[in-house]
């Protein structure tokens, strides 16, 4: 057996895996050698960030199972894969504390005012401006995946109202006061001072918000996005901003990434942007890897996968029939 892996590691992780698995060889491909090392693997864990040939790589027929360090599958969802017999499990849950917690951040400064005042302190300007509050806000989470739940739970002590979509609408926990499905997301846009974006970039979500949604928003709605860029196109959320659509956002991530130098958001006041930090961790290496470690012995002896695809069109593990989640239905 071949592990390949590609998302930081030590040696000490690698010793953890290969205890589990005595006789494989485990490789470290890191981002430089990952696109011909994985034509090697017979497992493959981690997020690749350069271009792969995921055809070639199906068509050689090696690859039995792809573990991501990432809750977004975006990466690997090409038809090849999707049409493959290739396991799929995501890495949901496994951020889900950095995550949530690096959207309260952006919540808070942005309500705070935090950048205006930063601008002022460098011009030595001590002057009070209006603030906004997040405690008893009404706040609008997309997507009620890991991210989306746990941010739930971080909310709770904000006195917020919290109103959810999901395309799954199950399990919604008591301090939740509505789960919608998918298709009341307007609904949901109606009513939310604060839209959190926690939602999979898939075919059917790309682009979701766009000019015509923008203007489904309150006009004092705060837009945040710890997802994926590409959920929002990146022309209508500047056409937004600048047409008082929404009153401001606060980005972790953006479409494209990085952002061009040339982007009108840079200068906006409005917007708080972040360079996809929301899942750093000093922790994350020894939270995948343990992650990885549960799921390689389930595999090895046959049993149910965690954050098992079963609709690899998705990308991400549906709840509510019978799969064993990261950190809710298990943590080994």
């Amino acid at each position: 057996m071949r592990i390949v892996l590609c998302y930081p590691h030590e040696p000490r992780h690698r010793a953890q895996i290969a205890a589990i698995v005595p006789d494989a060889e485990i490789v470290d491909a890191g981002q430089e050698r990952i696109a011909e090392e994985i034509f090697q693997a017979d497992i493959f864990c981690g997020h690749p960030k350069v271009p792969i040939d995921w055809e070639g790589v199906v068509a050689q027929g090696r690859l039995k199972w792809i573990q991501s360090s990432a809750a977004g599958m975006d990466h690997v969802l090409v038809p090849a894969i999707i049409e493959s017999p290739i396991i799929l499990t995501s890495a949901s849950g496994v951020l889900a504390d950095q995550v949530a917690e690096h959207a309260i951040a952006l919540i808070t400064g942005w309500c705070r005012g935090l950048p205006k005042f930063f601008r002022a302190q460098q011009r030595k300007d001590f002057r009070r401006l209006p603030t906004r509050d997040l405690t008893h806000a009404t706040v609008g989470i997309v997507g009620f995946g890991g991210v989306g739940r746990r941010l739930a739970q971080l909310l709770q002590p904000f006195k917020t109202r919290i109103l959810a979509t999901d395309l799954f609408p199950v399990d919604p926990p008591p301090f939740v006061e509505a789960l919608w499905p998918a298709e009341r997301l307007d609904d949901l846009l109606a009513e939310a001072e604060i839209v959190v974006l926690a939602l999979a970039l898939y075919e059917d979500t790309r682009g979701l918000f766009n000019r015509e949604r923008f203007q489904k928003f309150r006009q004092d709605a705060l837009l945040v996005n710890v997802a994926r860029g590409g959920l929002v196109c990146h022309d209508a959320l500047v056409e937004a901003l600048q047409n008082g659509w929404i009153a401001g956002a606060a980005l972790d991530v953006t479409d494209p990434e990085p952002l061009p130098p040339d982007s009108p958001l840079w200068e906006m006041e409005n917007v708080i942007i972040t360079p996809h930090v929301g899942g750093q961790s000093a922790r994350r290496a020894d939270d995948m890897t343990r992650m990885f470690c549960a799921n390689l012995r389930r595999y090895l002896e046959g049993r149910p996968l965690i954050n098992l695809v079963t609709d690899k069109r998705l990308g991400f593990p549906i709840r509510g029939i019978g799969i064993p989640i990261w950190g809710e239905d298990v943590e080994e």
